[in-house]
């Protein structure tokens, strides 16, 4: 593969914009990539994953929102990440395969999670099927146990798995354990993997024991605090980090008690980017009116440590 810059820092794990009759709605997503490098400071995207309602999605569909994302964000994001992941395999290498030949920075696959991998090497051996349609292009496996049902630990996992996938790059892990990914990073000891997590509200802790970046819903509409929390981080400015954190943890700990999911994400970004996210697809219904005022009121109390 030719040299790349390494992903680190912030990925902002992409809303699929819809229309209010539920179409994909592509008019917007240059204004999305404008949004997020200007305002938020956030150069590299994860495209079809959770946040962006990809399982729900038909394939034709993710092909047209990657082939936008590549279009709209070249010469403006650093890396654009494309899930191709989906319950059966030929389903997977189709976009992969899709992926790279419009030019992905790097493909992502979620454990299938109907018939699951019981172990180890059933899930190497799915990934590897699909990694290997796509053999210049970096691959990343999105662990997300608490919707996929798949809890073989990333640990176990990342053993011997350069030998079966020479492209993996490393993990977007969006779990709540935090001693898997400690183990996974003290594994990592020559720095070739990326380890990139995936709980918004629990970043900084990640950030201590070596997580490299991140990839979240939330830095859509809050990357430019969180890139700050970053610096205080990086400055070794610990209690200014923790602020950040916090008042991040705060505005989640409110909108979690009304019910908060990718509905609801997509009417926080509504409301604050002024960009029409639109509603979710069915099974998922939009937010309410009570959801989007309530939440909108709780944010613009929030007082950040840089006076915004």
């Amino acid at each position: 593969m030719t040299p790349r810059k390494k992903l680190k820092g912030l990925v902002a794990a992409t809303i699929t914009p819809m229309t209010p009759d539920g179409k994909i709605n592509l008019s917007v997503i240059r204004q999305y990539v404008d949004y997020l490098v200007n305002e938020q400071n956030v150069k590299n995207v994860f495209v079809n994953g959770t946040t962006g309602e990809g399982l729900s999605l038909s394939i034709q569909e993710r092909k047209q929102l990657a082939e936008e994302w590549m279009c709209q964000g070249k010469d403006k994001l650093d890396h654009v990440i494309i899930h191709v992941g989906a319950l059966n395999l030929p389903e997977c290498q189709e976009m992969a395969r899709h992926a790279a030949a419009i030019g992905a920075g790097g493909i992502a696959v979620i454990a299938p999670f109907f018939f699951k991998p019981t172990n180890k090497d059933e899930l190497v051996a799915f990934l590897q099927k699909v990694a290997s349609e796509a053999p210049e292009v970096p691959f990343y496996y999105y662990h997300i146990p608490p919707l996929t049902g798949v809890k073989i630990r990333v640990e176990e996992l990342l053993d011997g798995i350069k030998a079966q996938i020479p492209t993996f790059q490393g993990v977007k892990f969006s779990d709540t354990d935090l001693l898997d990914l400690a183990q996974c990073i003290n594994k990592n000891e020559t720095g070739e993997f990326e380890f990139l997590y995936g709980v918004d509200e629990q970043l900084l802790g990640a950030l201590a024991i070596g997580a490299n970046g991140a990839v979240g819903s939330t830095y859509n509409y809050l990357g430019r605090q969180t890139n700050l929390m970053l610096q205080a981080f990086a400055k070794l400015d610990f209690a200014l980090a923790q602020q950040y954190q916090f008042l991040t943890g705060e505005f989640l700990n409110f909108v979690i008690k009304l019910g908060f999911g990718v509905a609801q994400t997509k009417a926080v970004m509504t409301f604050v980017s002024g960009i029409p996210m639109g509603p979710p697809r069915l099974p998922l219904v939009g937010a309410s009116s009570e959801f989007i005022i309530k939440a909108k009121a709780k944010l613009d109390s929030i007082v950040w440590p840089n006076g915004d």
